[in-house]
């Protein structure tokens, strides 16, 4: 019998009982829209960690002295004490074709004073014109605005401005030691107040113009901790690393470039629990939609048994018996999928557009050590898309197996005789 004929068998004995039919195919096609909508909203997490991570501050990759981590000191520059050729460095990272931007950064710390308070700061010493590009930290102002190059200005966090009862306009008395053993001191002027919702960064973090910091803390311009760069993917950003060290590795400098997987590692072990979980979820609910759906097969088999006593009366063999029940699966899985995708792509696209807010339900909150919005983000699915779709087929050709090997032991003479 020719393909196309078991397909219409198939077809036509999914209408013997309609209601049937499409109770079981409405089951796989919620499991379908479960699972696919179910993962993207855990993608959507991920991806929303991620970026905020890496967005913030940190950036994508970053290149410095591979003796600065995990120390952090203030001695060890790109460079050593000769230092190197910002510029060029900087234009090496943004010709990758992964890289978006680039910036270098000084780090520091010491004390910041108003004369009534005092509190301990991290110092970041910043390109004004670069670093927006790179990370949101700059972007995040809630007061004031952006200290200007070579201007002793500098942005405090929301929470060090709360302790300091600064604002913008004040002025502040900084003092951080030098690499060179003296006493790094002056007097700046608070250019903007940030917030990011990151409690211990609003409570840490100063940052001030590049060149300032540098001044201060007895650094020649040619000397910086590192160099940040934006990966509007993050998940390229290992490979963008790996060529940056390669590039990198043709100079004299003994510098290393490393993504945010391994300067974040507790994000990529989220990521892989969240990826994880994802096929067990899927395997879950199609493994709980297999019994109803080898019930259905079952009931329809038994109420058909002494049509299939009578093919087999009239010669037809067992595995011809066992193909009509399969292609009859197939066929519910194909209303199934049709169905599920029908339901499951719209939503998707109208989710991933306009992310509802749960601002109502919670304020800010951190995962991993990532700023979370409050905000339900989907992101596209499609590999579990596809998988969903060869498991929903899968679930249906397995639950109607059973049913198709007792449809095909059937004895035509038993059954004929209502035996």
């Amino acid at each position: 019998m020719r393909e196309g004929r078991w397909w219409r068998i198939g077809w036509r004995n999914l209408g013997r009982n309609r209601r049937r039919s499409i109770v079981t195919a409405s089951a796989l096609a919620i499991g379908y829209f479960s699972v696919v909508l179910m993962v993207g909203l855990l993608k959507g997490l991920v991806a929303e960690m991620v970026d905020n991570g890496t967005g913030i501050v940190t950036g994508q990759v970053q290149v410095h002295a591979d003796d600065y981590l995990p120390d952090k000191e203030v001695y060890a520059t790109i460079g050593g004490r000769d230092g190197a050729d910002v510029a060029a460095l900087v234009a090496t990272l943004e010709a990758d074709p992964d890289v978006a931007a680039a910036t270098p950064r000084v780090y520091g710390g010491g004390l910041v004073s108003t004369g009534t308070a005092t509190g301990a700061a991290l110092f970041l010493g910043v390109d004004p014109e670069r670093e927006p590009r790179v990370s949101r930290l700059m972007q995040s102002l809630v007061r004031g605005r952006q200290p200007v190059a070579g201007a002793y200005e500098v942005l405090i966090g929301s929470e060090l401005a709360r302790t300091l009862e600064a604002e913008p306009g004040d002025e502040i008395v900084v003092v951080a030691p030098a690499i060179d053993g003296s006493l790094g001191n002056d007097l700046f002027v608070v250019a903007g107040v940030f917030h990011t919702g990151l409690v211990d960064l609003d409570r840490a973090f100063a940052l001030f113009p590049l060149d300032v910091l540098q001044s201060l803390i007895a650094l020649p311009p040619s000397r910086v901790h590192e160099i940040a760069a934006r990966v509007p993917d993050p998940w390229l950003a290992a490979e963008a690393a790996a060529r940056l060290a390669a590039e990198l590795e043709r100079g004299s400098l003994p510098v290393a470039a490393e993504s945010w997987m391994t300067l974040r590692p507790e994000m990529v072990e989220y990521a892989n629990l969240s990826e994880a979980m994802e096929w067990v979820l899927m395997v879950i609910v199609f493994a709980m939609a297999i019994f109803g759906v080898a019930n259905t097969m079952l009931m329809a088999t038994f109420e058909r048994r002494y049509e299939f006593a009578l093919l087999r009366a009239l010669g037809t063999t067992p595995g011809a018996v066992v193909r009509s029940v399969l292609y009859e699966a197939v066929a519910l899985g194909a209303i199934a999928l049709a169905a599920g995708a029908a339901i499951t792509l719209p939503v998707l696209v109208w989710w991933y557009h306009a992310p509802p807010s749960v601002a109502w339900l919670f304020g800010e909150t951190t995962l991993s050590g990532a700023l979370m919005r409050p905000v339900l983000r989907v992101e596209y699915p499609w590999l579990m898309g596809v998988a969903a779709a060869a498991a929903l087929f899968g679930t249906a050709v397995l639950a109607a197996l059973y049913p198709a090997v007792r449809a095909a032991r059937v004895a035509p003479a038993d059954t004929l005789s209502g035996r």
